[in-house]
């Protein structure tokens, strides 16, 4: 399934289905925990702390068990060849879906791109049972926050427990889906 044009916005979207697709997977979740450790420095939060509490898994193998698994999956973003993003979901309880591993390169954000990679998610999750899908991001994620809004994500109670000295940045979010 690859998701291009108006399904997906002007960059294609497909899942990660080889061992090189979740390699390229793990590349991008690697910039990802950089930029998040990087942006949480001035908000009292280590780069090991953020690293090893919000981006444990490192290896296309971990995220190819973690993501190809039955109600999961994960996507990859491409322009020109090149990877630009991912995104990932999996089954948090019977009802609820979490979205995971949300990234867009640098180089194309602004393009449309994290448009596309929640748009594909959120088309995949409708095919299942769950009918509330959940994000937890941080506050200083302007951007995604933004973008989830626009999807109609709002703030929600937290679903899951984080260490006291990082909860100042937690934002839970939820929104609810209609099926496909």
């Amino acid at each position: 399934m690859d998701l291009t044009g108006a399904e997906a916005g002007m960059i294609p979207v497909s899942p990660a289905r080889t061992a090189e697709d979740f390699e390229t997977v793990a590349r991008l979740c690697r910039e990802l925990a950089q930029w998040d450790a990087e942006a949480v420095a001035p908000y009292g939060v280590s780069a090991e702390d953020v690293k090893a509490i919000f981006h444990p898994e490192t290896s296309g193998g971990e995220l190819a068990a973690k993501f190809g698994a039955p109600d999961a999956m994960a996507f990859i973003a491409r322009s020109e060849n090149r990877p630009a993003g991912c995104v990932a979901f999996e089954q948090f309880d019977d009802h609820k879906t979490e979205i995971h591993k949300f990234f867009v390169d640098a180089s194309f954000r602004g393009k449309g791109t994290g448009r596309a990679l929640i748009g594909a998610a959120l088309a995949e999750i409708r095919k299942g049972r769950s009918r509330t899908v959940l994000i937890h991001t941080a506050f200083y994620m302007k951007n995604a926050i933004a973008l989830n809004e626009s999807f109609g994500f709002r703030p929600c109670p937290r679903f899951r427990e984080t260490p006291e000295h990082v909860r100042h940045t937690d934002i839970f979010m939820s929104c609810s889906i209609a099926p496909a």
